[in-house]
């Protein structure tokens, strides 16, 4: 068997590992005994030389190691192969039911066993996004392993790496074709079709995360004003409008988001004139228009990637749901998010809480929402649960 380089734990610190916490933070370590290259993969050992686990070492400030094997196994393709077929293998179980639909993510980082990789699918396409260096090396036996679980059932593969890599390697990396050419597709989400564009769109190119949050929006849209802010492309619009909405407004700052959503909507709708496209600061639309909605949905960006952001972003969070509050007419329903990985449940919920006490409005939680089934949270790694949203009732 392979040996590789070796990284020592601190006494005590090895306790987060023994319960199977993926990550290993620079004060844990009590020694590296050679000069490790970045993305290299390394042996964990605890302060007596026991063995602890396998995974990727990072020359970051904060995480220094990604764990993939808490087992002392051969690191080859045959290993990487292995856990893509029991992720694709675990969708196939999960997304049975899921009818009309033929997008879902394949990889989910930690919560599938491979911390630093997404993959998204988009019927006969794979999106690749790698957010280490070490993961970034396995690209090859990844994009193997696709085509090989896949057979010939995908056209396209796209490394979409740039962007999320860590800043010492955006700059030697480039987004890549991998396998065929295709930019974009028009795909299906529980009968809806949305047009999808990988290479300009943001993130893979397409919100997989809120497929069941927008199935629920569906059912409180029927004769409501809708005001979907940071509204992308417009996938909760068409849910809305496919749910009875009297008038539905997407507002995104992004133009070629909204030129996108006007095109989802005449998709779905042609000819619709219920669907109204605004380029706008959501912030700015919320506190300056006198439309009044009383169907409200706040689905902003990660407004804290980092913990040394969370403050600012509770603040961004705290002030956009006391305007939306302020702004919802009587008997309105809000759905509000937040994707930030660094802001717990708690804190977005203490956030929402604190929003609506400054309203002075009474206002009731429906539902809590979280990320889909295709999204799978570790349970050793409750970091991976970034996904959290309310629906709220405001009287």
């Amino acid at each position: 068997m392979k040996e590789y380089q070796i990284i020592q734990l601190k006494k005590g610190k090895e306790q987060s590992v023994k319960r199977r916490h993926p990550w290993i933070f620079t004060g844990a370590i009590k020694e590296i005994k050679t000069d490790i290259e970045d993305g290299s993969i390394v042996e964990i050992i605890d302060s007596e030389g026991d063995f602890l686990a396998l995974g990727h070492y990072s020359k970051g400030p904060s995480i220094a190691v990604r764990l993939f094997s808490f087992d002392k196994v051969e690191i080859n393709y045959n290993f990487w192969k292995t856990i893509l077929e029991n992720a694709y293998n675990l969708r196939q179980l999960m997304l049975s039911k899921t009818t009309n639909t033929n997008i879902y993510r394949l990889i989910h980082g930690e919560g599938d066993g491979l911390p630093g990789l997404i993959v998204d699918i988009y019927d006969r396409t794979a999106v690749l996004q790698f957010h280490s260096i070490g993961m970034w090396q396995e690209r090859e036996n990844v994009k193997t392993a696709i085509e090989d679980i896949y057979g010939g059932n995908l056209k396209t593969i796209y490394n979409k790496s740039s962007s999320t890599m860590p800043n010492a390697f955006k700059d030697l990396i480039q987004d890549e074709f991998l396998k065929g050419t295709d930019h974009r597709t028009t795909i299906e989400e529980y009968g809806h079709k949305f047009i999808v564009d990988w290479v300009e769109g943001q993130k893979t190119g397409f919100f997989i995360d809120q497929r069941e949050n927008r199935l629920l929006f569906k059912r409180y849209a029927e004769n409501r004003k809708v005001c979907n802010l940071f509204g992308y492309t417009g996938g909760f619009s068409v849910y809305a409008l496919a749910g009875g909405a009297k008038k539905v407004d997407t507002v995104d700052y992004s133009k070629t988001a909204i030129e996108m959503a006007v095109q989802n909507c005449e998709l779905n709708f042609p000819g619709t004139d219920k669907h109204n496209a605004v380029v706008d600061d959501a912030f700015s639309y919320l506190s300056k228009t006198d439309e009044k909605y009383n169907l409200i949905v706040l689905d902003p960006p990660a407004f804290a990637k980092h913990q040394n952001s969370l403050e600012n972003a509770i603040k961004g969070y705290k002030r956009l749901n006391q305007i939306a509050f302020e702004k919802i007419e009587k008997q309105g329903i809000l759905f509000t998010f937040s994707c930030s990985q660094a802001v717990s449940t708690a804190e977005f919920r203490k956030t929402v809480f604190v929003a609506a006490a400054n309203s002075k409005r009474n206002i009731k939680i429906l539902h809590q929402l979280h990320q889909p089934i295709d999204h799978p949270v570790n349970i050793f790694h409750p970091e991976s649960e970034y996904l959290k949203g309310l629906v709220l009732f405001v009287e």
